[in-house]
């Protein structure tokens, strides 16, 4: 039987992996919302608000590699474009999903809601331009190759792309046919001059590491890069963003590379190497230690996504996966030395002691258990976890580089329905979780039972650290009763407490460790109470508003 246009796209976006679909219904994407509702492959995840459904979209890509959200026209899609804007900056391919007014509608320039009342129809697509790769009006005639072109280019730059559905055709029959569209293959010559030079390089080293980066995860090639690893005996660090990207119990992993702020010994070791392989690490604020980090450029190699440079030399044409494959096959094993990755530090308080950043954030560390999936808020919370020694196989997540607070609680429920068999823990500030708290009602919903902890230091501390006067009103938020709100959101079986001081907090983390229901935690601290980097932080921008 002929599938009809959203039937077809459906079809193949769960050829790539995609099982469920976020979003928010509308009237103009009914025919859109419908089809995902009784497609026998596909899961229909309602959310709160259309925001919320684009954070967890972006979760469900950090685990899954792809992810679908689906929006109505106008009032819909824009609600949903910061977060699609925090998945292209990260690069995580999400395939937005818009219902649209009928074709005829469009034509006429009739004035209809969710409109602004000037009968253009195109406003709300160009808005998203700036944060897709691509984007497409679905028809029966072009749906075929579309559809092809677009999953080709979410997969080839790791970037959402947007897909228009008008009303009237979203259920008419695919006209027509197209085959998959091949990723491209590496210049077979230029793979092999790079990683000749490559190897050539880290002969005459004596001394050298790898930065393994964010894109060797969203490509899915950690197997590929461990082998690397493996097979070398290199030692790696890790920048912020590509946190937890290999294994760090890992015996050649070294620890954070934070340039000056952070991991003195660490930064020694890197930037004192003679050689330093960065295998997709963008050089970002938040990378770079808030540009203090100083890799010589005449001793860095960048394996990129689609090309590499080595000696200054651009290598065109050549993917990552090929040269990473390659120089897993091509370098020999060595006996590079290098510096042992340290835990955060001794877990120390008990009792009525306060809860403060050098005794919360140990305990955190150790709280963790092997395979769990850590969401880490922005903020000063993600600076402390950023330090943590992961537990094996499993994987911490922040948005570093887009840095929209509130994305961590949605993020984690999108992760948690992408990975089912595994323990999603949350870690949220008390400012964050109050944009977009609604959320955890979704966990409920689907019976899926995190971990919550909820920091309430009184407002908002990273702001308080960063701007001129911390007591100023804006860094105040309303004081929220947290503890009490997961019952209000139907989260009736879940543990739920409250801590003040060290021994309450042990107990509740004893608690949590072996309970079988979803547990959330509200973590009361000083109001400065910061993690060092957050400290480390503050000291570097503070300069800026002396007068």
């Amino acid at each position: 039987m002929t599938k009809t246009v959203i039937q077809h796209v459906l079809s193949r976006l769960h050829d790539i992996g995609i099982t469920d679909v976020f979003g928010v219904p509308g009237d103009y994407s009914f025919p859109v919302n419908d089809a995902i509702c009784n497609d026998p492959d596909i899961r229909w995840i309602g959310c709160c608000n259309e925001l919320n459904a684009a954070y967890a979209a972006d979760g469900y890509a950090r685990v899954k590699g792809v992810a679908a959200l689906c929006t109505t026209y106008g009032v819909g899609e824009l609600s949903a474009i910061n977060g699609v804007a925090g998945s292209y900056a990260e690069h995580l391919p999400v395939f937005h999903l818009v219902g649209t007014p009928n074709i005829s509608t469009q034509a006429a320039r009739a004035l209809m809601h969710h409109t602004l009342g000037n009968g253009e129809y195109d406003l709300f697509r160009r808005m998203s331009e700036p944060v897709v790769c691509a984007h497409a009006v679905m028809t029966p005639q072009n749906v075929a190759y579309e559809t092809e072109r677009l999953i080709a280019e979410a997969l080839y730059h790791r970037r959402p792309v947007y897909m228009a559905f008008p009303a009237d055709l979203a259920n008419q029959p695919v006209l027509g046919e197209a085959k998959p569209i091949s990723q491209p293959l590496s210049d077979v010559a230029s793979l092999g001059a790079a990683t000749d030079a490559i190897a050539e390089a880290l002969g005459s080293a004596a001394s050298a590491c790898v930065l393994p980066g964010i894109l060797v995860a969203r490509a899915g090639l950690q197997p590929v890069m461990r082998s690397v690893i493996d097979s070398s005996g290199l030692p790696f660090a890790t920048m912020f963003m590509a946190k937890s990207v290999l294994d760090e119990r890992h015996p050649g992993y070294v620890g954070m590379y934070d340039g000056a702020l952070m991991n003195e010994k660490v930064r020694v070791f890197v930037e004192g190497c003679d050689l330093v392989l960065n295998v997709g690490s963008p050089l970002t604020d938040f990378n770079t230690g808030a540009f203090t980090s100083r890799l010589d450029p005449a001793k860095t190699i960048s394996i990129g996504h689609h090309r590499t440079q080595v000696n200054g030399k651009v290598y065109p044409n050549v993917e990552m996966g090929d040269v990473l494959a390659a120089l897993a096959r091509l370098l020999p094993r060595r006996n590079w030395k290098k510096p042992v990755a340290q835990p955060l530090g001794v877990q120390d308080g008990s009792g009525k002691d306060a809860i403060t950043a050098e005794r919360l954030y140990p305990r955190w560390e150790n709280f963790l258990q092997p395979n769990d999936i850590l969401i880490a808020e922005t903020g000063t919370v993600s600076m402390g976890l950023g330090f943590a020694l992961m537990p094996a196989g499993s994987r911490f997540h922040n948005q570093t580089l887009w840095g929209s607070i509130g994305w961590a609680t949605p993020a984690a429920f999108g992760a948690a329905v992408a990975a089912p068999g595994q323990r999603v823990v949350l870690v949220t500030g008390d400012g964050s979780h109050q944009f977009t708290v609604q959320e955890i009602s979704q966990f409920a919903r689907l019976g899926i039972k995190p971990v919550i902890f909820v920091l309430n230091n009184n407002g908002y501390l990273i702001e308080r650290l960063l701007c001129k006067d911390p007591e100023i009103a804006y860094n105040d938020i309303a004081p929220w009763h947290y503890a009490e709100l997961p019952r209000a959101f139907g989260c009736d079986d879940w543990i739920t407490a409250r801590v003040t001081n060290c021994g309450e907090l042990d107990y509740a983390l004893a608690l949590a460790a072996r309970t079988d229901v979803g547990v959330y935690i509200e973590v009361v601290t000083d109001a400065y109470a910061a993690s060092p980097l957050a400290l480390k932080l503050h000291d570097a921008v503070k300069t800026l508003y002396k007068a």
